[in-house]
C-alpha cells in the first residue's frame, strides 16, 4: 500500500483537527516556562498544604501532604471511529503539564464498530490501562496483543511507530461489555526522542495489588507504594498507581518523589485531597486534580469522604507522577518533538517511509481492516 498523505490517514479525530492548519502554524509549547508557571501557582496553595499537614489529621510524623492546585472536568466528546473520550490533560483547560501530554478516558460501546485504526506516533510514550471490556493492539513491529480488564500496555514510540487499537467484543451478547480505559501520553526526554520503538504488555495478574489499610486497595502499575514496586520503564516512565477506597472515611498517605509533577484522575466516586478532611474540598468523578509541588511536600493524603454512603459507588482513581522536563514541546498531531523543523521532518518521514517509518511502507493492520 502506498502511504497516504498525513491529512488522509485514519487518525483519531482530534489528531485530524490538529493537522489541518498549515506547517508554519505548528503549535509550540515550552516546558521550561510551564514549570515556572506551575511552581508559581503552586506556591499559592503552599500555606494550605502546610497548615493541613500540621493540624493533627491524616498523615503521621514526617508526612507532609500536597494540596490541589487546579481541578479540570473532562467532558465526553466523540473521538476516533465511534468512540467517546473524556480528555483533561491536552485540552484547552490543561494544555501543559510536563512531562504529561494527554490523558484520555475512552469508551467504545458494545455492539458498535469503531476504534482507532492505523495511525503513527513519534517522540512519546503511550500507556493504556484497560478498565473494562477488551482491546486489540497491532503494530508494524509485529506486536499483536489483547488487553483485558486490568491489563496495561506501555509503548515507547521513539523515532516512529504505526499501530492500531481496536475494541474486541465477546461474540456472546450476554457477556459483551463496553471497552473502556485510560490512555496517557508521556513526553520523552530530548536525547531519547529518536530511540528505537518498544512495546510491552503487563497482564493484570502480573501487576501487584496491596491493601495497606482497611478499605484501601492500591494497584502498583509502575513506581512504588508502601514498599511494593511495580515494573519500571526508565524511558518515558512515571509512577502510575490505581486506588480503590472501598468504604466511607477510608484514607491513605501516598509518598511521592519531591519535585515531580503529579495529578489525580477520579474514575468513580468522590475524593478529598489533603491532610484535613474537615476542610478539604470534595471532588467528583471525571475530574483531574493537579497537585502542588512545594519543597517539603513528600506525598499526598487521599480520602473517601465520611459523608459518602456505603451504597454509593466506590472511590476509584489513578495517581500519576513524573519528573518534569525542561524542554520545548512542538506537537503536530501524533508527533511530539522539540523544534518546528523536527515536526516538518516527522510529517515527511512518515509520508516517505524513512527515518523510523520504513516498516510502514505497505503495512496495514489486520485489526484495522476488520472494523
Amino acid at each position: 500500500m502506498v502511504l497516504s498523505p498525513l491529512r488522509n490517514i485514519n487518525f483519531r479525530k482530534s489528531v485530524i483537527l490538529r493537522t489541518t492548519f498549515p506547517i508554519k502554524r505548528y503549535r509550540s509549547r515550552t516546558s521550561s516556562t510551564t514549570i515556572k508557571q506551575i511552581r508559581q501557582i503552586m506556591s499559592t496553595s503552599a500555606g494550605e498544604a502546610k497548615a493541613t499537614a500540621t493540624a493533627g489529621f491524616g498523615p503521621g510524623v514526617g508526612e507532609t501532604s500536597r494540596a490541589v492546585m487546579k481541578s479540570v472536568y473532562a467532558y465526553e466528546v466523540s473521538e476516533g471511529v465511534g468512540a467517546r473520550v473524556r480528555r483533561s490533560i491536552g485540552s484547552p483547560e490543561l494544555r501543559n503539564l510536563t512531562p504529561f501530554l494527554m490523558l484520555d478516558h475512552f469508551r467504545l460501546e458494545k455492539g458498535k464498530a469503531g476504534g482507532f485504526p492505523d495511525h503513527p506516533h513519534r517522540g512519546q510514550s503511550t500507556i493504556t490501562y484497560m478498565m473494562s471490556g477488551m482491546s486489540h493492539h497491532q503494530d508494524f513491529l509485529g506486536n499483536h496483543g489483547l488487553l483485558e480488564p486490568g491489563d496495561v500496555q506501555w509503548m515507547v514510540a521513539g523515532k516512529g511507530i504505526v499501530h492500531a487499537e481496536m475494541p474486541y467484543f465477546d461474540p456472546d451478547p450476554t457477556k459483551a461489555e463496553d471497552a473502556a480505559g485510560l490512555q496517557l501520553w508521556v513526553d520523552l526526554p530530548q536525547n531519547q526522542k529518536f530511540i528505537d520503538p518498544t512495546y510491552q504488555e503487563r497482564k493484570a495478574k502480573e501487576i501487584p495489588t496491596i491493601r495497606p489499610k482497611e478499605g484501601v486497595e492500591v494497584t502498583v502499575i509502575s513506581g512504588e507504594s508502601h514498599g511494593i514496586k511495580g515494573f519500571v520503564r526508565p524511558v518515558g516512565g512515571c509512577w502510575y498507581l490505581n486506588f480503590r477506597l472501598q468504604k466511607p472515611g477510608a484514607s491513605v498517605f501516598q509518598p511521592l518523589p519531591e519535585g515531580w509533577t503529579a495529578f489525580v484522575y477520579i474514575i468513580s466516586g468522590k475524593l478529598q485531597v489533603g491532610s484535613d478532611p474537615a476542610t478539604a474540598a470534595i471532588h467528583d468523578k471525571y475530574h483531574t486534580l493537579v497537585l502542588t509541588c512545594q519543597p517539603g511536600e513528600n506525598g499526598v493524603t487521599l480520602t473517601r469522604p465520611e459523608s459518602s454512603s456505603t451504597e454509593e459507588e466506590e472511590t476509584r482513581f489513578v495517581l500519576v507522577a513524573g519528573e518534569p522536563l525542561d524542554q520545548k514541546v512542538v506537537q503536530y498531531g501524533p508527533f511530539v518533538v522539540n523544534t518546528q523543523r523536527q515536526a516538518m521532518e516527522a510529517v515527511t518521514d512518515f509520508r516517505m517511509g524513512r527515518n523510523g517509518f520504513e516498516r510502514a511502507v505497505g503495512w496495514e493492520s489486520e485489526i484495522g481492516k476488520a472494523r
